[in-house]
């Protein structure tokens, strides 16, 4: 990594992060937190697991709760936190809060909407108040598909000229695509466009049937194999990482993979793990899945081990949202994988998988139930 890359809070914090990151323990604490700071957003998009509303919900956390909310998420260490939504730029005082983490210690990053709010002004404010990294969502590589999928004329365009400004503004840059039965298979045309924007990931999300999502086609077991391969094989080839999200499987195939070319279980380097970047959003070393190293935080408050698993284990307006993630029975299950069920339950990668618990409960109604996207089938 290039020292001279880093921001000065970056490059002030990497020694205690870099400690932190390689102690840290997925039963105390997440490596990611993503909070939902409104759900308001202009778009309609087909896939959206909040179904966003063009208002903001008058039962929002308020700028104090939110910066209380903050002061207890630091207690868990030097997390990435991510201001998601709905559209965060919605918020006015979205700036506020994330100096506020940044001065606590967190990673911050953002995933905007890309409407007119994204403008060169609000990037540059973005970047001075300690965010490192901006996500822009474009799911398809024509402005026709995109613009479709998300229900807003003009969105492609739009999500171009908003990566611009971030880029222009010293952001790092990440494209995140939802995957599914119609648009797997002009992936591949992403690519070029990727290398193009200089993203450096690519987050590749498998569609969970929750919000409005549960209208669309997953890709079947046979799909999700297929794309998963094919990520795997393209990881290393380009200049981005590529992070497959709600696919935990992913890791398996590495793994096969890796022993089949005789190097052994690591992981690292082979499944995309461990990378690190210089806005300081490093991967983790170890498998993140739904309450097992992530934990999502919705704008009213409810605390759930994923935004696409929405089962609410507690409230931040009642307990802290540190203790929730310790100690709420429900994410203590998700992180003993003695509970799984079916061929997951069986499964000799269920320690560096454990199945899509999102996918488990949006298919079967049990998040401890096997994923059915998965087409192995354990001795």
């Amino acid at each position: 990594m290039d020292e001279r890359t880093l921001t000065p809070g970056a490059r002030a914090m990497r020694g205690e992060r870099d400690g932190w990151l390689a102690r840290i323990d997925f039963d105390m604490a997440p490596f990611t937190i993503a909070w939902e700071v409104t759900r308001a957003c202009a778009y309609a998009c087909d896939h959206c697991r909040a179904d966003a509303q063009h208002r903001r919900d008058p039962r929002e956390l308020t700028t104090a709760e939110g910066m209380a909310l903050i002061d207890d998420l630091a207690r868990f260490g030097r997390p990435i936190l991510v201001l998601t939504g709905g559209d965060p730029l919605m918020r006015p005082d979205l700036f506020d809060l994330a100096a506020h983490a940044d001065a606590a210690g967190l990673r911050v990053s953002l995933t905007p909407t890309a409407t007119a709010l994204v403008t060169a002004d609000r990037m540059a404010r973005a970047r001075d108040a300690g965010i490192r990294r901006v996500a822009f969502s474009l799911d398809a590589p024509t402005a026709e598909v995109h613009d479709r999928f998300r229900g807003f004329a003009g969105s492609f365009e739009r999500t171009v000229r908003g990566m611009r400004a971030a880029g222009d503004a010293g952001l790092a840059l990440q494209v995140n695509t939802t995957v599914y039965a119609d648009n797997a298979d002009s992936l591949a045309d992403m690519v070029p466009l990727l290398q193009e924007w200089g993203v450096v990931q690519w987050s590749v999300f498998f569609l969970v049937p929750t919000g409005r999502g549960a209208r669309l086609a997953m890709l079947d077991a046979d799909g999700h194999e297929r794309v998963l391969g094919w990520l795997h094989d393209l990881t290393g080839t380009v200049g981005f990482d590529i992070k497959a999200t709600a696919a935990p499987h992913y890791r398996r195939i590495a793994l096969q993979r890796a022993a089949r070319a005789s190097l052994g279980d690591r992981l690292e380097g082979v499944a995309g793990a461990g990378f690190r970047y210089a806005d300081g959003l490093d991967r983790p070393m170890k498998g993140v899945n739904d309450g097992r190293g992530f934990m999502f935080i919705s704008h009213t408050g409810d605390v759930t081990p994923s935004g696409f698993l929405p089962i609410v284990a507690g409230n931040v307006r009642e307990a802290g949202a540190v203790d929730i993630y310790r100690d709420a029975p429900l994410f203590r299950e998700l992180r003993d994988p003695a509970l799984l069920k079916g061929k997951c339950g069986r499964c000799g990668f269920k320690e560096v998988c454990g199945g899509s618990r999102a996918r488990a409960y949006g298919v079967t109604g049990d998040h401890l139930a096997e994923d059915p996207s998965c087409v192995y089938v354990p001795a």
